[in-house]
C-alpha cells in the first residue's frame, strides 16, 4: 500500500523521537517491515508494519504517514517510546551518636584536648567572616525582593502571555485545557485524513493548534498569533506545517 510513496517525500506523525529532521523517502518493504530513508542524513531504518498507520490523501501542506505508537530511534533501530522513571537512592542510615556507641561497649569515651594553632585560628576567622557575609547578602536579597514586590503592585504588564511554552507534542485537548483553561472557540478542519483543531484564546492573543488522525486523538503541534504567524512549535518538523497551514 506504500508503493506510491517511492518518489514522494513524507513526514511521520507523531515524529520519531531522537530524529531531528522529519522528512523521509520510502525504499522497500517486507511482509513485516518497511524500509525508509531520512532525506537529510541518508540514514535508513526499518519500521515494523504494526506501527504504520494511514497515509494522508493529500500532500497539502505535506504528505503525512501516521504511526500507531510514539517511536524512539536508538542503537540504529526504532522502539516504542517509554517514559523513564528515575528512582531516588535510599537514604543512608544515620550514624549512631558517640555516646550511644561508647555506652554499648560499656567503656567511657576518651577525652582528648584540642589546641588551636595560629593557622587554625586564622582559618576559623575566615570561615566566620564568610558565614557573616553570606547572612548579610541573604538579608539584602530578601529586602530587595520585598521592595520589588511593592513596586510591582503599580506596574501594568503589557507583555503577551507565554503559558503555551509549557505545552509539548504529547499534550491532547484535555492536557491543553488543564494548562491553559477552556478555549473561547474550538474549530476543526480536515485535510485528507489529517484533522486539525484550533483552540482560540482571544484574551491571550493566540490560538493553539492540534493535529492527528481524528479530532479526539489530535496532539499539540504549535501556537499561532493573531496574524496567524507561528509563535511556538513542538519541533522543527511541525514548524513547516504551521507556516503552510491556512487560517480556519
Amino acid at each position: 500500500m506504500l508503493d506510491h510513496l517511492a518518489a514522494r517525500p513524507f513526514s511521520f506523525y507523531p515524529p520519531i523521537i531522537n530524529v531531528e529532521h522529519n522528512e523521509w523517502l520510502y525504499r522497500k518493504a517486507s511482509w513485516s517491515e518497511i524500509l525508509v530513508m531520512n532525506v537529510r542524513t541518508q540514514d535508513e531504518i526499518w519500521i515494523p508494519r504494526r506501527f504504520v498507520g494511514e497515509v494522508s490523501r493529500t500532500d497539502d501542506p505535506v504528505l503525512i504517514v501516521g504511526l500507531t505508537r510514539e517511536l524512539e530511534y536508538k542503537a540504529g533501530a526504532v522502539w516504542p517510546f517509554q517514559k523513564r522513571v528515575l528512582q531516588m537512592p535510599a537514604a543512608a542510615p544515620a550514624p549512631r551518636p558517640i555516646e550511644e556507641s561508647e555506652a554499648a561497649r560499656g567503656t567511657p569515651a576518651p577525652v582528648v584536648g584540642i589546641r588551636l594553632e595560629p593557622t587554625d585560628r586564622r582559618v576559623f576567622r575566615l570561615i566566620g567572616i564568610a558565614v557573616a557575609a553570606a547572612i548579610g547578602l541573604s538579608a539584602l536579597a530578601v529586602n530587595l525582593n520585598r521592595i520589588a514586590g511593592l513596586r510591582q503592585r503599580n506596574i501594568v504588564f503589557t507583555a503577551s502571555d507565554q503559558s503555551f511554552l509549557d505545552l509539548s507534542s504529547r499534550d491532547s485537548y484535555t492536557a491543553v485545557v488543564s494548562k491553559l483553561g477552556t478555549p473561547a472557540q474550538d474549530r476543526s478542519q480536515e485535510i485528507g485524513t489529517i484533522h486539525y483543531r484550533a483552540l482560540a484564546y482571544p484574551d491571550r492573543r493566540y490560538t493553539v493548534i492540534l493535529m492527528g488522525p481524528d479530532r479526539e486523538t489530535a496532539r499539540y503541534i504549535g501556537v499561532m498569533d493573531d496574524d496567524w504567524h507561528p509563535l511556538h512549535s513542538s519541533g522543527p518538523d511541525t514548524l513547516s506545517l504551521l507556516r503552510n497551514l491556512k487560517r480556519f
